[in-house]
């Protein structure tokens, strides 16, 4: 089995925390047992995620051959040099040590107009905020987020809305789908990229 997820701010992408009291995946639905998360996103991001028995489909999907793209909502008016920054790469830091990361693209994009989250971001007298669209084909820990920092916007927000040609589209906050033919639909786009 396959699965799309809409996960919610909040929720760990994973099914066994030792930390008590966590959100965890298995929270949102009675997914098929030897189910895993492939790839993640952490405890504040929100977005697409896909989910499969099958480690090999998990390891594509990962790998570098497969775009992901992110909206990501930043704390102040995002300048022409800062996406100029991010699309020739950064360096951020990864485990204790610098990463450069590869060059991806980024492009300013109005307000999505996503719901409400659970928690609310901040108000607007804190003041403005810009919105970004981020894709790139790897995904070090945290490393949308710390990208954006690097450049000196902070991320408020972040929704993987892509993977691959699979998009978010209308899937609510929490919901999920059975995807039966992801292999598939996945192979297909991994040819057009």
């Amino acid at each position: 089995m396959h699965y799309l997820l809409h996960k919610p701010y909040g929720y760990l992408s994973q099914f066994v925390c030792d930390v008590k009291k966590k959100k965890l995946l298995g929270d949102l639905y009675a997914f098929a047992p030897g189910t895993m998360a492939i790839g993640r996103l952490d405890e504040d991001s929100e977005g697409l995620l896909l989910l499969t028995e099958d480690g090999r489909l998990s390891e594509r999907i990962r790998g570098r051959e497969m775009e992901k793209e992110y909206h990501v909502q930043v704390d102040g008016l995002i300048t022409v040099e800062a996406i100029q920054q991010l699309r020739n790469g950064v360096e951020i830091g990864i485990k204790g040590s610098k990463y450069q990361t590869l060059p991806c693209m980024v492009n300013a994009i109005q307000d999505p107009g996503y719901a409400l989250r659970s928690r609310k971001i901040r108000d607007d007298r804190h003041g403005p905020t810009s919105w970004v669209s981020v894709t790139l084909t790897e995904g070090k820990l945290r490393q949308v987020r710390k990208m954006i920092a690097a450049v000196g916007f902070p991320a408020l927000r972040l929704i993987r809305v892509r993977i691959g040609q699979l998009q978010l589209g209308d899937l609510k906050v929490g919901e999920v789908r059975e995807a039966v033919d992801l292999e598939k639909l996945l192979y297909y786009n991994t040819q057009q990229l």
